[in-house]
């Protein structure tokens, strides 16, 4: 029988699953990437994780996303979060733009999903969690990258590129980290690049557009002015800086589980290309729950969802393919469901 769901973990947390199994109390932080609908592939997963595994959950869990990420973990930490989870999927799904669609169309559309996806009191409830506690992930921009007009910002852009080939710490000069979180969250990032880290506690005025600003790619869509209660400027694209995350999370109590939709994680969104890895200290204590090859070689186009469908689709067929990973996702809560009864520790594999 053809495996469908791989788990790879760090060094501290191989040990700690050998001694302990998996378990939901061992996790203190969950991580959620960037990646557009790629996360579709997680779908099953996550309505499983929220809706059986850690549904009894008491104490504390730190949701911490960007891009993508943050848009699952603002339904993620609502009071019914499969079926917030589910609004997300569907909505995202089922969203059509004109042919020749500008960022202002993609923009509005992208609002008005959240605005679907958090309801009349979806903002209170994630505010309001005490125990899944949401953090969205926002880039702060300088330079040509603040600017929309389409021409200068590309020029940022392959500033950035040729910057972070050098060394990603050279991004720090276009952009700040600023971490959205639960008013009551501890939780601080740092990372070895020295990125200028900031800390907003979310409240009802800050919400949507933090959120918003954290899905903000850079040219497909407008950036976000001026959110509440931060200094003035430019917000776009988490995935700009941590893409699928290399940072150094406190307090680092316990393991962070990390369902990711690639076995190979990039720091930041000019690094999708690059062999740069992650540094392994940052994920000495992660479980990662990856798609197999295998699962991914039945999908339609034997390839999981991404952006290029848009362009690359016509919205029927984009509809039809995406609907059909969205219901094969399940087959990976499945998996993982008989992997929590009777784990195979031999055939975990070391993040590297």
């Amino acid at each position: 029988m053809a495996k469908m769901l791989d788990i790879y973990c760090g060094s501290n947390a191989l040990k700690t699953i050998k001694e302990h199994g998996i378990k939901q109390e061992l996790f203190s932080t969950m991580l959620g990437a960037s990646g557009g609908p790629k996360w579709f592939s997680l779908f099953g997963l996550d309505k499983y994780l929220f809706g059986e595994f850690f549904k009894d959950r008491s104490t504390e869990l730190n949701l911490v996303g960007s891009s993508a990420g943050a848009f699952r973990f603002a339904a993620l930490s609502q009071k019914d979060p499969v079926s917030a989870i589910t609004r997300l999927a569907t909505l995202y799904a089922e969203t059509t733009y004109s042919v020749k669609a500008n960022k202002n169309e993609i923009t509005a559309k992208a609002r008005t999903l959240l605005q679907g996806v958090l309801g009349h009191n979806g903002s209170n409830e994630i505010i309001n969690n005490p125990i899944f506690k949401a953090h969205f992930i926002v880039a702060k921009c300088r330079g040509l990258t603040t600017l929309e007009q389409k021409i200068p910002l590309l020029l940022g852009l392959v500033s950035s590129m040729a910057m972070n080939q050098v060394n990603r710490g050279l991004l720090a000069r276009q952009y700040q980290r600023f971490i959205y979180h639960h008013p009551t969250s501890q939780l601080t990032i740092s990372d070895n690049f020295k990125f200028n880290t900031q800390h907003r506690a979310l409240n009802n005025d800050n919400l949507i557009d933090s959120l918003l600003a954290s899905g903000s790619i850079p040219v497909v869509m407008e950036g976000i002015k001026d959110i509440i209660g931060s200094p003035k400027g430019m917000y776009r694209d988490g995935g700009i800086i941590d893409y699928h995350f290399d940072v150094d999370i406190k307090p680092a109590s316990g393991l962070t589980l990390y369902p990711h939709f690639s076995p190979t994680p990039k720091a930041g969104w000019f690094d999708k290309n690059l062999a740069r890895k992650v540094n392994s200290q940052y994920y000495a204590n992660t479980v990662m729950l990856v798609p197999s090859p295998e699962f991914i070689a039945r999908l339609p186009f034997s390839k999981i969802p991404d952006r290029n469908d848009f362009t690359n689709l016509d919205a029927q067929s984009r509809l039809k393919y995406w609907r059909t990973v969205l219901a094969e996702s399940e087959c990976l809560a499945d998996e993982f469901s008989k992997i929590l009864v009777s784990p195979d520790i031999n055939a975990i594999k070391l993040i590297d």
